[in-house]
């Protein structure tokens, strides 16, 4: 500050103001690059709030376009991990190394929870899935192989390690197929499983079926040959039989005896001309036939067609056969008893050891749909809209700022020159093409000039 007076006397101070430099503009070279940017960018801002509110209301429209889908989920409880049949799951699903059989042991439900999903994820249960629902028709495809990846695509299968629950996600466009496919895998796993089962069990069981049906057959066959064997020679039991015959033998021997006794007293009065005398020898007669007939002719082959049971004499022949026929038959009987009952006691333990699928939630009915995010998908089109127009306001820029005699600028404008010369040649393409090329071209000029204006 400077002192300035007249008067020397007088010393009062006046301030003298010194002149500041002026402020120099700044020249756009030596601006910030992105303050450049931004000024660019805020130049254009009709150009992109247009481009923004086209970006939006296209995404709405193609977000209430897109068909509605519907998810419908199954929840399945872990197998029992002590069963035989899971643990040999677990084992064959470890067989992948060391490290695998450590995890394998560790886990244990886990790995045969695994199991199921590979059994879920088979082309056998999904070419049963797409002949029960007809798929082939819902999809529209006609390879079997697209048809399972379209229905794999659909279909979410998982396990949560955690907890070991299995959770099978089946999305479709129909609420209730979705609920209808769900529930469908969990009934296809459980036939699968019983199928695919190869416990020690389930072989014992196969074994005894099979061995049933041919004990069976045996048996019937034993019994038809004793059966026809009785009938034809009329032998029901010989040993029996042949008791009740010796039996019956001595007791018409005693009453022929005591006939032939009588007669002998009653020759001693009357005369053989005598009524009496005439009915003991009828007696006799006949008593000596029925023991003849019951204890046959010596050497006579057993032929018993035409009586009613076989003489005492044929009874130890026909008594081998009988016994051998008779043998077999119990035999078989035994054997099919004894199968019947180890086949019975199988069965309890296969079902023991099947692992079964116990449902912990069953699919229900969707209410909401899963699919379209409208909201997501609007606001995602908008943010690619607004994207999209700030790379093409930056990049425009920095395409004008390529010098127009680099050959790289001159190539890409002489292909660019070429694809709307072809395009004009079309009718419908060739208006629509220049009259976005002219806007393109009009838009340039536009954002270039508002530049150099503020420069």
């Amino acid at each position: 500050m400077r002192w300035k007076t007249d008067n020397p006397a007088e010393l009062s101070p006046m301030p003298v103001v010194e002149e500041e430099p002026a402020i120099k503009d700044v020249a756009p070279e030596t601006a910030s690059p992105h303050m450049a940017k931004l000024r660019l960018l805020w130049d254009a801002r009709r150009f992109l709030f247009r481009l923004v509110i086209f970006g939006c209301i296209c995404s709405a429209l193609i977000a209430l376009l897109l068909p509605k889908r519907y998810e419908a989920t199954a929840r399945l409880m872990p197998p029992d991990s002590s069963s035989d049949s899971m643990a040999m799951l677990a084992a064959v699903a470890d067989k992948a190394g060391a490290l695998g059989s450590l995890a394998g042991g560790l886990l244990g439900a886990k790995s045969s929870s695994d199991v199921l999903v590979g059994i879920l994820s088979s082309n056998t249960l999904r070419d049963r899935l797409i002949s029960r629902y007809d798929l082939k028709k819902v999809y529209g495809l006609s390879y079997q192989e697209d048809i399972r990846e379209r229905l794999g695509n659909n279909s979410a299968i998982g396990v949560e390690r955690k907890s070991g629950i299995l959770t099978i996600t089946v999305s479709d466009r129909d609420p209730q197929r979705a609920q209808a496919m769900a529930n469908s895998y969990v009934e296809e796993l459980n036939t699968l499983t019983t199928q695919l089962s190869t416990s020690a069990a389930h072989r014992e069981r196969t074994f005894l079926d099979d061995r049933l049906q041919e004990v069976s057959k045996d048996l019937e066959q034993a019994e038809k040959e004793l059966s026809q064997f009785s009938s034809k020679n009329a032998t029901l039991n010989p040993q029996e039989q042949g008791k009740a015959m010796v039996e019956a033998a001595a007791s018409l021997q005693g009453r022929l005896i005591a006939a032939q006794a009588q007669l002998e007293g009653v020759r001693s009065i009357y005369t053989d001309g005598s009524a009496r005398v005439k009915a003991l020898k009828a007696e006799i007669a006949s008593l000596q036939e029925e023991v003849q007939k019951m204890g046959g002719k010596s050497g006579a082959q057993p032929d018993s067609e035409g009586q009613l049971y076989p003489s005492i004499r044929q009874l130890p022949l026909l008594g081998v056969t009988w016994a051998d026929l008779y043998r077999r038959a119990r035999i078989e009987e035994a054997v099919f008893e004894v199968l019947t009952k180890q086949d019975e006691l199988a069965k309890v333990q296969e079902a023991k050891e099947i692992p079964s699928v116990k449902v912990l939630d069953r699919g229900e009915l969707p209410q909401k749909k899963s699919f379209p995010p409208r909201t997501l998908i609007t606001l995602f089109g908008t943010f690619f809209a607004f994207a999209f127009g700030v790379l093409w306001v930056l990049g425009n820029a920095r395409w004008e700022a390529v010098d127009p005699r680099h050959p790289g600028k001159i190539l890409a404008s002489e292909i660019w020159n070429t694809c709307v010369a072809r395009l004009n040649k079309i009718p419908v393409l060739g208006r629509a093409s220049g009259q976005g090329a002219a806007h393109v071209v009009f838009r340039k000029g536009t954002i270039q000039g508002k530049r150099n204006e503020h420069e």
